[in-house]
């Protein structure tokens, strides 16, 4: 059995994993960033061993860092949740190297299917069938025309290395090609600290479907059922559902079958996901996760199995406790991911920020995973998930009445979340009907254009600005015996009438015309300023004074939460001043140019 376990991860994975620990009565260790110092999962977490840094690049996914937290917290096993190092060979075999067991499947696993090119192959060897795509790094974009040439327009170039949709872009046409190729090496550097890239071709209307599986070091692997994680904005999932509907049962059991031989081609161990895309009755390999997946919990409901204590047993050399037989399915299970962002106009812009007030929903069948709690701050330099809600339900109909009812006692103060574009998915009649794609919510899906009365979920807070950590927190953050703890700064201020100071209430699902949204700053307005959308960081600038550009122009690309932003023009003119540089960080409504 295993006594202590490292969690070398953040947020809502770390808090599920450290409560997993706590429950089979396991010592929990963790590592922050200085940006998460005194964050939720370091608050729960019987000891913290702080790694520096504030970007990823610094600390979660420094290889160093965290084996200098696993050598000091003398843990038997790490648990790399997902994101970040979850599926790096890399620190695999360096922690199975310092006597530490990887909460994991083995190195050599995960350095074929971790990679997205050599996993394409590992399931072509065993007659599992990938979508039309190529097997070798990308670099240069005259391969992407080429590739284009023989299969067609929309391409999708897609991270070697990644998942959920980071690295990823879709190329419709030649003249697109350098610069999305371009961006999404950069991208799958910041979020993977890898550029691979590859090609395949872009399926106009799938559905994404997923296998959940797990193996044993004793050769045992089963499937436990699918998900279903179509709802997706630039081509991260939104809302997730198991079983699939409208998915027939020969299809189901196929795609289980073939999901069990793509991971006995690689003598898998532990938790992992085989993804496909389903079209036209035909479903196709798009990749393998070989880690624990963000939508787990859906399978964890239907199923009855704890997923993540199913890791540890296996993890401390336990058979799997349940043969594929034993895999019993009830009911329907739905999850939204609260992400701290604006949907209005579809736009899903990043919101970091301080949570003023966090209520979950509670009820039967209802659960509420989260990184954070009130007050916390959700950090521009992270993945911007606040939690995952999710229901449980008879079936299909009566879950998605669970979760509009659990949308509706959601509570998200101080900033914006995707809660009102997850209650329009659910309402409309495309979703009900199974008639939605991977590309609906963008296509298709109809949201409020920013500044109208329409459902919100909080605008920004009237926080007090007075603070001790020289951030303009009202906390301090002190170290007591190698532990952060938040210390509250009780200072008398007064509050304007309705401020969120003086207690006012914005419900994180408002329906139209209870509230009304303030009105965002735009990029380019006609006025000739162009405003930066939200804090974030300039990775790349495209003007310089002096040029003449056109409205609707990319004048630079800005990073937030690892994600890509384009920051464009709102008229014609001449730029007349250029007032930020690539790698300076700027916070929401700073001006980026001045055009004439």
């Amino acid at each position: 059995m295993l006594r202590k376990v490292l969690i070398a991860n953040r947020g809502e994975i770390a808090v599920r994993i450290i409560r997993a620990c706590h429950d089979l009565g396991i010592a929990a260790a963790t590592v922050c960033s200085d940006a998460d110092a005194g964050a939720l999962h370091t608050r729960l977490a019987d000891e913290v061993y702080p790694i520096g840094g504030r970007r990823a690049a610094e600390s979660y996914l420094d290889v160093d860092a965290i084996l200098g937290a696993v050598k000091a917290s003398c843990a038997d096993a790490v648990h790399p949740g997902y994101g970040f190092l979850s599926e790096s060979s890399v620190l695999a075999e360096a922690v199975t190297a310092a006597g530490v067991s990887f909460v994991g499947p083995p190195a050599g696993a995960l350095e074929v299917m971790g990679d997205k090119i050599s996993s394409r192959r590992a399931a072509e060897s065993v007659g599992v069938a990938g979508v039309p795509g190529v097997s070798s790094p990308v670099v240069d974009s005259r391969e992407v025309l080429a590739f284009a040439e023989e299969h067609g327009w929309p391409v999708a170039i897609k991270a070697a290395y990644g998942g959920g949709g980071r690295g990823m872009r879709v190329v419709r046409g030649a003249g697109e090609a350098a610069e999305a190729l371009e961006s999404a090496r950069r991208e799958a550097t910041a979020y993977f600290g890898r550029p691979e890239v590859y090609l395949e071709r872009y399926l106009d209307r799938p559905r994404h479907v997923e296998m959940q599986i797990f193996g044993d070091i004793q050769g045992n692997i089963v499937w436990l059922g699918e998900r279903d994680c179509t709802s997706q904005r630039r081509h991260q999932k939104l809302l997730e559902e198991s079983p699939a509907p409208d998915l027939p049962d020969d299809v189901r059991i196929a795609m289980g079958e073939a999901a069990v031989t793509v991971a006995r081609a690689v003598d898998y161990v532990n938790a992992g996901t085989v993804e496909f895309l389903y079209q036209d009755g035909r479903f196709h390999f798009l990749e393998m996760n070989t880690r624990l997946q963000v939508e787990h919990p859906v399978t964890e409901m239907v199923t009855g199995i704890d997923l993540v204590a199913e890791q540890l047993h296996v993890t401390a050399g336990r058979p799997l406790s349940f043969r594929q037989d034993d895999v019993e399915r009830r009911g329907h299970a739905i999850e939204c991911r609260i992400n701290a962002e604006d949907p209005a106009g579809g736009r899903f812009l990043p919101t970091p920020g301080r949570i003023a007030r966090l209520v979950a929903p509670q009820g039967f069948g209802t659960r509420f995973d989260a990184g954070y709690e009130s007050g916390d701050e959700v950090s521009e330099h992270y993945d911007n998930l606040i939690g995952k809600l999710v229901v449980w339900g008879t079936d299909r109909d009566g879950a998605i009445a669970r979760m509009r009812r659990a949308l509706s006692e959601l509570v998200v103060e101080g900033v914006p979340t995707t809660a009102p574009a997850l209650l329009a998915i659910l309402e409309h009649p495309d979703f009900a009907a199974v008639r939605h794609s991977t590309q609906w919510v963008e296509r298709e899906l109809s949201l409020p254009a920013p500044g109208t009365d329409a459902p919100v979920t909080g605008g920004p807070a009237d926080l007090p600005a007075a603070g001790g950590n020289g951030d303009g927190s009202d906390r301090q953050l002190v170290w007591v015996g190698g532990r952060p703890f938040v210390i509250p700064i009780v200072e008398e201020r007064s509050a304007a009438p309705g401020s969120a100071a003086a207690g006012r209430r914005a419900p994180a699902n408002a329906m139209p015309g209870r509230h009304r949204r303030p009105a965002a700053p735009r990029a380019g307005g006609s006025d000739g300023v162009v405003y930066a959308p939200m804090q974030g960081t300039i990775v790349k600038l495209l003007v310089s004074a002096g040029d003449a550009v056109l409205a609707g122009q990319v004048v630079c690309v800005l990073e937030a939460m690892k994600m890509e932003n384009q920051v464009v023009a709102g008229r014609d003119g001449t730029v007349a001043d250029v007032r930020v540089s690539a790698g300076q960080s700027i916070a929401s409504g700073d001006v980026v140019a001045v055009i004439s």
